[in-house]
């Protein structure tokens, strides 16, 4: 047996042991749900008083049922508060009164990491993201009582809004894509035009996908998904690993997107960081303002942006012994994956059978790829976000139409559109358990716990690294930058901010900016590295790769960009505030 295979795969008494931890890891589970009592805490972050609001008869915090008191009772007791999200109004007297939404968490102490550490562990252990996926959510259930798996955990999950549009975008409008892609033979059209006029061996192939990762700059799953579509029938040509691949694409989607934010990025973001008192941080457009002067700190983006641009010239200073035995054995033998890998990749025909008389031409590729990209840009312009899933309708619209005007039967066409959609089934079903996994994680705690635990009081020179390490701690477990905004920013921007002032730093602005951008780019780099994240799992399904063996080699440049994104952030802290 391979050494990296699944314990599943050997004699009956590894799959004996393997059944056995699966048991001991449900029961205890099952266990720690009977007798750990969750604690309570309560979050209190200032809003911005809209004429709603203020016309809105507001309480107190006495009376929001989430003082102390109240929640210890709750703890003592095992119930719930009946709200756990409220405004609350102080100095209702005053001329200007102070409104603060206040949320009361709850969490397990450490064992709310436990299921995102099932899910991670078994993810290394079994190198098999559905079953580590599954495992990890039915652990989280068991610890929140949730004894009806499919009526109180993955029935609300995929009822959401969230899963929908994961369904209506990766599912059909990504595999229809894929589909017509694929059966027209556009993307190998594209991919022979590039090779002829660009590509003249394999560093000039990874720089052209490096050059597409930072021409679409939308977001990192819509860049990890057309990158890794046009570039990878290159890069198998000019014996690219699927390990370098992978990393070029992951490692110019996130990062990326937060440096050249004409996104939805600022304007989510901005909601997180208002500070009361603090002018700059007073309205949305100066909050969007504060943003983008805050983009030259976000080292961590710059540095893996910067690392794969070395990569693809062959000059990358720090790889690791694993990621350079990868590239030499692409290149002496042309074995893209490692032997014995289990490769997460699109199914379906590498070189499609067209239709009699039907001839594939690049701007079957290009234009709907200029649609998609100029209506996420418009859109952004327009409506303060970019309508990803109008870029991808119009799209598939846009390559149906195409091929079918340039002679490609209807039932070849829908047949394509099939074999697409099957293509992405699996991968689908990856993305909809990491989402059910997050939203559990949130639900135990496990953010809550880990900012409860390292963020308290440091001093000022150390607070953007204890920033950055904690937002990789939970971003990692969680496998979700945004949702590690959502539970970072508004406790580490007052924090910052409480410590520039009582410390007397001399620059309180440029401060918070650096702290501003350790959380950012902690967010960006532990998603980014999480074997549970989409864009990891996208990234490894695009371009061929196994996922653990995407996350095991990336891991070391990303991590050094990371030690230089920290020693960047404490020389700045140092020297000019």
């Amino acid at each position: 047996m391979d050494e990296t295979s699944p314990p599943t795969a050997s004699s009956p008494w590894s799959r004996y042991a393997f059944f056995a931890l699966i048991a001991i890891v449900l029961v205890w589970a099952l266990i720690i749900g009977r007798i750990v009592q969750p604690a309570w805490s309560v979050q209190k972050v200032a809003i911005e008083p809209t004429d709603e609001l203020i016309a809105t008869e507001v309480i107190t915090f006495d009376e929001s049922g989430l003082t102390p008191t109240v929640l210890q009772q709750h703890a003592d007791q095992g119930t719930a508060p009946a709200e756990t999200s409220v405004v609350v109004v102080e100095d209702a007297a005053a001329d200007s009164p102070s409104y603060f939404q206040v949320t009361a968490t709850s969490h397990f102490g450490i064992w709310s990491l436990f299921p995102a550490a099932v899910a991670i562990a078994s993810c290394w252990i079994l190198r098999e993201p559905l079953t580590s996926l599954l495992l990890g959510t039915v652990s989280g259930a068991l610890i929140l009582r949730q004894y009806d798996f499919t009526e109180e955990v993955l029935l609300p999950s995929l009822a959401s809004t969230q899963a929908a549009g994961i369904l209506i975008l990766y599912l059909w409008l990504l595999g229809g894509l894929m589909g017509v892609w694929g059966k027209t033979g556009t993307a190998e059209a594209f991919s022979v035009w590039v090779t002829k006029r660009f590509v003249r061996g394999p560093r000039s192939a990874k720089l052209v996908a490096w050059g597409l990762g930072v021409l679409f700059f939308q977001g990192g799953t819509v860049s990890t998904v057309l990158v890794g579509a046009a570039v990878r029938p290159i890069a198998d040509q000019q014996r690219i690993s699927h390990e370098e691949l992978s990393y070029i694409v992951d490692s110019t989607a996130s990062p990326i997107a937060c440096l050249v934010a004409f996104n939805a990025w600022p304007s989510y973001v901005q909601a997180l960081i208002f500070i009361p008192g603090v002018t700059f941080l007073a309205t949305e457009q100066e909050r969007i303002r504060f943003f983008f002067s805050a983009l030259p700190f976000s080292f961590y983006a710059i540095f893996a942006v910067l690392g794969t641009l070395l990569l693809s010239i062959d000059r990358a200073p720090v790889l690791g012994k694993k990621f350079r035995a990868a590239i030499r054995r692409a290149r002496e033998n042309n074995q893209l994956n490692r032997p014995g890998s289990h490769p997460l990749s699109l199914a379906g025909q590498t070189h499609p059978k067209l239709p009699p008389g039907y001839q594939p031409h690049v701007i079957d590729f290009c234009l709907p790829l200029m649609l998609l990209t100029g209506i996420a840009i418009v859109s952004f312009f327009v409506t303060g976000a970019p309508q990803v899933r109008w870029g991808f309708a119009a799209a598939l619209a846009c390559a149906s139409a195409t091929a079918l005007l340039r002679g490609m039967p209807l039932r070849d066409l829908v047949e394509g559109i099939g074999e697409g959609l099957q293509s992405v089934v699996y991968a689908s079903v990856i993305l909809m358990l990491a989402v059910t996994l997050g939203d559990m994680t949130q639900n135990i705690g496990g953010g809550a716990y880990l900012v409860d635990l390292l963020g308290s009081y440091v001093p000022s020179l150390w607070l953007p690294t204890l920033l950055f390490l904690i937002t990789i701690a939970i971003s990692f477990s969680t496998g979700t930058s945004w949702g590690t905004f959502a539970v970072a920013f508004p406790l580490a921007m007052p924090l910052a901010m409480s410590v520039a002032q009582t410390q007397g730093l001399s620059n309180e602005t440029l401060y918070l900016m650096v702290c501003f951008a350790a959380v950012l780019n902690g967010s960006v780099f532990g998603d980014q590295c999480s074997p549970i994240s989409d864009t990891t799992v996208l990234s490894a399904m695009t371009t061929g790769a196994d996922l653990m063996d995407h996350v095991t080699t990336q891991m070391v440049p990303a991590t050094f960009a990371a030690v230089l994104a920290v020693i960047g952030w404490t020389s700045v802290t140092y020297f000019f505030c």
